[in-house]
């Protein structure tokens, strides 16, 4: 039988459905917004050393921990680090904090995706339970202590923002700070240098696909250069096709051609077979037995062997006086 079960000293009416079923979570639902939910802890909120959260304590509330950041064109190294907060204590609440456009424009620049879309793509990561929108640059004693935050997860990599040199670095003395670990390779810099460098490649395949020049702010003399480029595309490719095609086909009528001259070969091998069978094992024709024919005359006597005299295969006849 399957149970839905929440956590002891919580009163929640927007939970995010949680169900256990042959030992796995399986989840049903996004995570929920923090000021949409009734989520809050009721449970005596004591402040916990990180020896105490690793141990599993307290037993009647998991440990709340908080990761933030800006999350623009998620990606895996992003679930990667909340993988990590989420899986930091034996039990353990994640919440995740994402900053809103106006206040990521402000001190870090221009983002891709605009904070619903941002906030959307955090509520649907399987290791996140529950999202704060327009979460706060620097983290205040009066923001940890509404929801109840017991760690602040982030790589340990000082963070300068915001005229401070690390804008942790209240939380690390507080001794409230765990780190992850970055992922190498990815980031949301990298895809957008990428995206840069083949800008071109992209433009073209966006034009091919219905978007307009004006949606791309392509110029109207370089939305002529990728047109034309993607028709020189396509006669490439359909002279590839025409190869591959002519390829096959000669391949065919080469197949084709060996199958026709091996069973010529064993029809010709037949054949021959079957001439020498009529010269007999020793390759001569069968010898005719030579007969009487009993309505010649009597003294006509043919003969088949040598005659007396010597000449080898000449026939002897007697004829009468």
């Amino acid at each position: 039988m399957v149970t839905v079960k929440t956590q002891p000293g919580y009163s929640c009416k927007a939970m995010r459905s949680q169900i256990n079923h042959g030992g796995g979570k399986t989840l049903t639902a996004p995570a929920p917004f923090a000021d949409e939910t009734s989520c809050q802890c009721r449970a005596p909120h004591e402040k916990l050393t990180i020896a105490q959260a690793r141990l599993g304590t307290p037993v009647d509330r998991p440990v709340r921990v908080y990761a933030d950041g800006i999350f623009d064109l998620f990606h895996s190294g992003h679930a990667r680090a909340l993988m990590q907060a989420k899986t930091l204590f034996p039990n353990s609440y994640l919440l995740v904090g994402v900053c809103s456009d106006d206040l990521t424009h402000k001190f870090k620049g221009f983002t891709v995706m605009n904070e619903n879309e941002r906030y959307e793509a955090l509520r649907h990561c399987r290791y996140v339970d529950e999202v704060i929108r327009d979460a706060p640059w620097t983290l205040t004693p009066e923001f940890l202590e509404k929801h109840k935050i017991d760690f602040v997860a982030h790589d340990d990599i000082p963070y300068s923002s915001a005229g401070s040199d690390d804008v942790y670095k209240h939380i690390k003395e507080a001794g409230m700070f765990v780190p992850t670990q970055r992922t190498e390779g990815i980031s949301t810099s990298d895809i957008i240098t990428r995206i840069v460098r083949d800008y071109d490649v992209y433009a073209r395949r966006n034009l091919q696909r219905g978007y307009t020049a004006k949606e791309l702010n392509v110029s109207f003399i370089n939305e002529k250069k990728y047109r034309f480029q993607n028709q020189v595309d396509k006669m490439k490719e359909k002279v590839k096709n025409v190869e591959e095609k002519s390829k096959e086909f000669v391949y065919k009528v080469e197949e084709k051609s060996h199958d026709l001259i091996q069973k010529w070969e064993e029809k010709s091998r037949e054949f021959i077979g079957n001439f020498l069978e009529l010269f007999g094992p020793d390759g001569a024709w069968p010898s005719i037995a030579c007969e009487t024919n009993p309505s010649a005359p009597a003294e006509v006597e043919p003969s088949c062997s040598s005659s007396p005299g010597g000449a080898a295969g000449r026939s002897h006849v007697a004829f009468p006086t």
